[in-house]
């Protein structure tokens, strides 16, 4: 077999046979240092609940690569549990890993130049990081993840359509503090919600990111919604291990099919399905890596005009296997291209077109309890709005097919806190009440640093009866877990003059989610007399410090900016 060129400049030639040495050390034949070489990026570990299987997925890889009659080698990553790390120290370090898998893996795939790559993340920033790191090296590679967790039960010995996830226990923490649920219940729900290894099992973070590089046509179809523990997920990593040498074979790299309208397709896909806010950082981090700009208007302009399919958890009851058992992304993008507002000539790592894939696939929905048509959608609207004012001049996000009618539109009284944790012992303290605007500032990309998921804030509004009642607002972010009036990204950040950071006590700030508004209601006047005062932190992190230096404002997906 052929298609080996790059690997050759590590095997080929009478100067590299100290190289072949080193290989011949690894236990490779001289007929296999002829062939191939596919590096197998795993970023397993045995902390992470959607990680903890992943040798499982790798082996399956390794076998589709020796099928398809090329060598692999496997090589590992990182991965942070972002539910492990809410609400301390270790969220901080959450989003700067993206950046670090991403040059990580390009610093082995290139101190070590295979010939194709595939690619085995599946929670949090590990798919974004992949996949920045996949259009960076631009060689013939394919995304194939863990998979979606299965959904668990509220309470023992209950019935399969009560069911829960993990952010019914960050809820059910409000729930015992408002006098609803008992200690002795929430345990119960603690031990049951969470079944076993996978992604958390509604549309969060992860499964976003999942379901969206399917849509790119970066990953096979069904690697989104394929449950982790299932046989199938299994024969799809064999499927992906074969692919990335048809690929390398074709020379298809990923450039070639994440393209312009690649990442309009991508977008669309997200506001169909109710995606986690975090997508409008990572898809601008991750197209930014093929020279694409994706400016924060777009995911308005699709928003505006792409219509919400589905409502999964938190937004609904439905969770990641009800979506693939309903025919999965496949039958979204399917429905999505009747309606005109899908790219089906669009290039995917099957080898075929987006078009030719739903064909072959016979895409379609199975089940429209899960998956509505576009006449019966729940909104015209999608998932996310985008929201201009003189709080976020350069814009904040919000998860509007999440969010209570009440609070669509709403005026509030701001109450600020410098930091989450103040803003969580309020919460928790009942000293928060309806018509009340949480405003949590130093938190963004510089001044957290590392722009902390909120869930644990989001989920006690939610869990002491506030969710109809009461918004957050911050220049941090929030899990795709978080539902209710929960505005995000503010920018610019309150660390770099924010307006943000003169709010106080009582003003009032108008939520306007139809007209995209969100508009701090003090004069300017009485804005110039106002100094802000930054709270002060005490940073012993080296690598905090040199992200805080380097990131880029969440308006543009807080990537790294090289000055």
């Amino acid at each position: 077999m052929t298609h080996n060129t790059r690997s050759k400049k590590m095997t080929g030639g009478l100067e590299k046979a100290p190289h072949r040495s080193l290989l011949y050390a690894l236990g490779l034949t001289r007929d296999e240092i002829s062939r191939p070489l596919i590096g197998v990026v795993n970023s397993a570990n045995e902390i992470v609940p959607g990680h903890i299987h992943l040798d499982r997925i790798a082996e399956a890889v390794k076998a589709g690569v020796r099928l398809a009659g090329a060598v692999p080698i496997e090589f590992p990553a990182i991965a942070v549990c972002d539910g492990l790390a809410m609400n301390h120290e270790g969220m901080r370090f959450s989003l700067p890993s993206r950046e670090l898998i991403a040059d990580s893996i390009e610093i082995m795939a290139t101190a070590h130049p295979f010939d194709a790559l595939v690619f085995i993340p599946n929670c949090d920033k590990s798919v974004p990081g992949m996949l920045m790191a996949m259009l960076r090296m631009n060689v013939p590679s394919v995304l194939i993840s863990g998979g979606p967790m299965l959904a668990g039960k509220k309470a023992k010995n209950t019935s399969s359509d009560n069911r829960a996830d993990l952010i019914s226990v960050f809820e059910g923490v409000g729930r015992v503090k408002q006098g609803s649920m008992s200690e002795e219940a929430l345990e119960d729900l603690t031990e049951s919600a969470c079944p076993g290894c996978g992604s958390c099992a509604g549309m969060f973070t992860a499964n976003s990111m999942n379901c969206l590089s399917e849509a790119i046509g970066l990953a096979l179809p069904g690697n989104g919604t394929t449950p982790a523990s299932s046989a199938a997920r299994i024969r799809l990593a064999k499927r992906a291990g074969m692919q990335v040498v048809e690929l390398l074979k074709q020379n298809i790299c990923p450039r070639d099919i994440a393209n312009v309208d690649a990442l309009k397709n991508a977008v669309t896909v997200d506001m169909a399905l109710g995606c986690s806010t975090n997508t409008v950082l990572h898809l601008p981090a991750i197209f930014a890596e093929a020279g694409l700009e994706l400016p924060l208007t777009i995911f308005d302009e699709q928003s505006k005009k792409t219509p919400v399919l589905c409502k999964l958890s938190p937004a609904g009851e439905h969770h990641i296997q009800d979506l693939h058992e309903a025919g999965g992304i496949p039958a979204v993008i399917s429905e999505l291209n009747k309606a005109g507002l899908i790219n089906g000539s669009v290039l995917t790592v099957t080898g075929k077109t987006l078009a030719e894939n739903l064909k072959s696939e016979n895409a379609g929905i199975v089940d429209n309890d899960v998956i509505r048509n576009i006449e019966t959608a729940y909104s015209k609207e999608g998932g996310i709005a985008i929201l201009y004012g003189t709080l976020a001049p350069q814009g904040a996000v919000v998860k509007q097919s999440a969010v209570a009618p009440e609070m669509m539109k709403r005026e509030v009284v701001a109450k600020v806190f410098d930091s989450e944790e103040d803003a969580v012992k309020a919460i928790l303290g009942n000293k928060i009440k309806a018509g009340d605007g949480i405003v949590i500032r130093y938190e963004g990309p510089k001044g957290g640093p590392g722009m902390r998921e909120m869930l644990t804030p989001t989920s006690a509004i939610m869990g002491m009866g506030l969710g109809a009642d009461v918004a957050l607002i911050t220049d941090g972010r929030f899990s795709g877990g978080s539902r209710g009036a929960a505005i995000g990204h503010v920018s610019p950040e309150a660390a770099e003059g924010g307006i943000i950071a003169k709010v106080q006590d009582g003003d009032k700030i108008l939520i306007d989610i139809p007209n995209r508004k969100l508009d701090l209601l003090v004069s300017e006047a009485e804005l110039a007399k106002r100094t802000a005062k930054a709270p002060q932190k005490t940073l012993r992190s080296n690598f905090l410090k040199r992200y805080a230096a380097q990131v880029s404002s969440a308006s543009t997906g807080a990537r790294f900016v090289v000055k």
